[in-house]
């Protein structure tokens, strides 16, 4: 059961420097879905960042509480990027929050991974299903942007085009 907290925290301190990687990358690569209503990674950043700020620590305090919590939908409470933070200035921000976070979750003990507490939608979660979670959430939007920023290269390869097809599902 100590493993996913060894390895939770290692995929949540790693996440900050992807995005510190991708967001060296033009605008406007960023801001390109991989498809027609899909998100683009500058989404997927900023929903790790409206998770990372009103989601994750909270869900965490509320079972160490043994505090029912509710859902969220990222379409109706999350924010959508804008085109005043710079992509560096929003990875900033998702550092920055993350930094708290992970303060937060060297506290969590193999104790913990038991306790529980009400989803308002999903009913009862253990701390343990929270922490797979939040990892699997972490490498889903990161691997979501990756494929979001593939597309202009896979489009653009000609005969090529089969192999990425091969790998990607």
């Amino acid at each position: 059961m100590e493993t996913i907290l060894t390895w939770s925290y290692a995929v949540l301190e790693i996440t900050p420097a992807r995005w510190q990687l991708m967001a060296k990358l033009p605008p406007e690569l960023l801001t390109r879905p991989s498809a027609a209503g899909e998100w683009s990674a500058l989404d997927c950043l900023q929903h790790l960042v409206d998770t990372e700020r009103w989601v994750f620590p909270q869900r965490v305090d509320a079972i160490l509480a043994g505090q029912d919590f509710p859902a969220f939908d990222p379409d109706s409470q999350g924010q959508k990027p804008d085109i005043g933070p710079s992509p560096a200035a929003l990875v900033e921000e998702f550092s920055r929050l993350r930094a708290i976070s992970l303060t937060a979750f060297q506290k969590i003990t193999a104790a913990d991974l038991d306790r529980q507490a009400r989803h308002q939608e999903l009913g009862l979660v253990t701390m343990s299903e929270l922490l797979h979670h939040w990892a699997g959430h972490d490498l889903m939007h990161t691997v979501q942007a990756e494929q979001a920023l593939m597309q202009p290269f896979i489009q653009g390869c000609g005969p090529w085009q089969n192999s990425y097809r091969d790998h990607i599902k």
